[in-house]
């Protein structure tokens, strides 16, 4: 992997110290040989355990081409957007602001791992700043929307970095990174911060740090995982781990990110995805990946959660399957203890019988 990669034990793990723009010891005095064998793993294509590969045709990388101008090499960027020497800002720390950055190429892997190096950053003091970034795998690109400067009832995978807290009920600490897939069927309601359609998430204090900050977010074979490095520690931290999840290939990797009556700087300094090398059966070997829906093995749909006054979960309305359902367990459960009561007189008659 390049020297600015990544290198993993077991897949997830320690980053590497002492290379440039990461903290840590560098080389110190030593042999030509040891430092060939120091630097070997830097500078390979891949990682020690997982043969991860860096596609440079879906990775956002310094230095970048195409600053000061509209455009850049594999990227289009619309709204707020501006390019620097040093990162991709996709809002000021301005109000009523929208701006995203999207691959121009479609990520026709099964497995893949993107990291992200990114910073928010402003003024504003606690709770006034706002409102977030959100990363994106969809179907569609450079479409504006409420979400995060994004598109609603989007087809694929968001992974939202939410730094203020609309629901005042809420019992999260912010900032807060959540995880919701999509069919195009779910709105995100931002004035519950998305709470009725999220998987899972996480509390990520990573706002106005002086120090860099990661996230990473893995794929494979139905399993969706997001870890954080934010403590400058050159380690990652879980924060999401949830498996059923079905993403097609053929979407598209995306950054995007709002402001409203408040603000906060939202910069992109890099985007890299790699290539997992993983072994499939025959039979998913088979599957036509293009064609499969965003879905989550999940026995409840997060729709099935509505608001309730008291700031609580609690089930939906009664649907007539639901009342169906409902019924017919009643049913049943009627029938069960009639025929327990039966058996149970029998046998009474039968015992008083003996004693006449």
């Amino acid at each position: 992997m390049a020297a600015e990669g990544w290198i993993w034990r077991w897949g997830w793990g320690r980053r590497c110290p002492g290379r440039p723009g990461f903290p840590g010891p560098g080389p110190g005095p030593t042999t030509p040989l040891l430092l060939f064998l120091l630097l070997g793993p830097v500078v390979a294509d891949i990682t020690d355990g997982n043969s991860e590969h860096l596609k440079r045709e879906h990775s956002l990388i310094k230095p970048y081409q195409g600053v000061g101008s509209s455009s850049m090499p594999l990227w289009d960027f619309q709204g707020s957007t501006i390019l620097t020497s040093q990162y991709v800002r996709l809002t000021p720390d301005e109000r009523s602001k929208e701006g995203s950055i999207w691959n121009h190429q479609p990520c026709f892997l099964k497995d893949w791992e993107m990291h992200v190096h990114f910073k928010v950053h402003g003024s504003g003091k606690k709770n006034l700043h706002g409102d977030g970034i959100a990363l994106w795998y969809t179907r569609d690109r450079l479409v504006p929307g409420p979400v995060f400067g994004s598109k609603d009832n989007f087809h694929g995978l968001a992974i939202f970095l939410d730094t203020y807290p609309n629901d005042e009920t809420t019992e999260r600490v912010f900032p807060y990174i959540s995880v919701m897939v999509n069919n195009g069927s779910l709105s995100y309601d931002h004035s519950k911060d998305g709470r009725w359609t999220e998987l899972a998430g996480c509390t990520a204090d990573f706002r106005n740090r002086d120090h860099d900050t990661f996230l990473a977010v893995r794929y494979s074979r139905g399993r969706l995982t997001v870890m954080t490095d934010l403590e400058d520690k050159n380690e990652w931290k879980n924060c999401i781990d949830i498996t059923g999840v079905r993403l097609p290939t053929g979407y598209y990797f995306g950054a995007s990110a709002g402001t409203g009556d408040l603000s906060d700087n939202h910069d992109i300094i890099s985007m890299k995805l790699f290539q997992l090398m993983v072994e499939h059966t025959p039979d998913e070997e088979n599957i036509d990946w293009t064609k499969i829906e965003p879905s989550v093995n999940f026995l409840k749909s997060p729709k099935d959660n509505v608001d309730d006054p008291t700031g609580n979960f609690r089930s939906g309305p009664l649907t007539g399957w639901r009342v169906f359902l409902l019924l017919l367990c009643a049913l049943l459960g009627i029938i069960v203890c009639a025929v327990v009561g039966a058996v149970v007189f029998q046998k009474r008659q039968e015992r008083n019988k003996r004693f006449y």
